[in-house]
């Protein structure tokens, strides 16, 4: 999820459940908010090789300074359903994004991470509802949505069945 004040990146944030991958299997949380960059997971392995290898190499990280990395090591709480929504929960930080608007398969050939173009497929659901809270306080901004054309757009999105590949 993106959230923008007008056109600024207020905050970034995206949220794992991992069966299978070259880290192994497990949750993950990565925020990025006010020049700072949070790496929250029970294998610090996994949430950082996450964070390092596909968020901040994600468009919408673009311009975003990922120079100071606090990772640190705390179960991350998901519950997820494509259907109704998202509430991921770890130490002080709470993310939920509701409201999808349908969904749909997507399939990339050229998904470039790092200069590393990536095969990417996964089922996408847009959603109109998005928020942080960090020590019991909202972060500013909203997603961006646009409902207007055949294929509604947000920077909130529900995310399942996806797998990577290079």
């Amino acid at each position: 999820m993106q959230l923008l004040d007008g056109e600024e990146t207020v905050a970034l944030a995206s949220v794992w459940r991992v069966d299978e991958s070259a880290m192994g299997s497990g949750t993950a949380l990565i925020l990025w908010h006010a020049g700072r960059v949070r790496v929250i997971g029970a294998d610090p392995g996994l949430s950082s090789w996450l964070s390092g290898r596909f968020v901040r190499h994600f468009p919408e990280a673009e311009g975003l300074d990922w120079s100071q990395v606090e990772v640190r090591t705390e179960e991350v709480e998901i519950e997820l359903d494509i259907e109704t929504g998202l509430v991921a929960r770890a130490g002080d930080i709470e993310v939920r994004i509701a409201e999808p608007i349908g969904q749909r398969e997507v399939s990339v050939d050229d998904f470039a991470l790092d200069g590393v173009p990536h095969h990417l497929s996964l089922r996408r659901a847009p959603c109109r509802q998005a928020m942080i809270t960090v020590g019991g306080r909202l972060l500013a901004g909203e997603p961006r949505v646009d409902e207007s054309g055949e294929r509604p757009q947000s920077t909130a999105f529900l995310a399942v069945d996806e797998v990577w590949s290079r």
